[in-house]
């Protein structure tokens, strides 16, 4: 929804620049800033780790 007003408001192209992420996929948002494909795997493991661990946390406090 904002980029289709953005691009009836601003063109299309100040929406295609002014876009939150570069890509669709985050993980190629992230490859298109530079990041390699390995390390954004890694991120996102350990991200995932850690969510789980927080939400097994806050099942054990109830």
């Amino acid at each position: 929804l904002v980029f289709k007003y953005r691009k009836k408001k601003y063109g299309l192209e100040y929406a295609q620049n002014n876009r939150l992420f570069k890509m669709s996929p985050l993980h190629h948002h992230y490859q298109k800033c530079g990041y390699h494909e390995s390390k954004i795997v890694n991120r996102m493991i350990i991200i995932g780790v850690i969510l789980a661990v927080i939400c097994l946390i806050t099942l054990k406090i109830r």
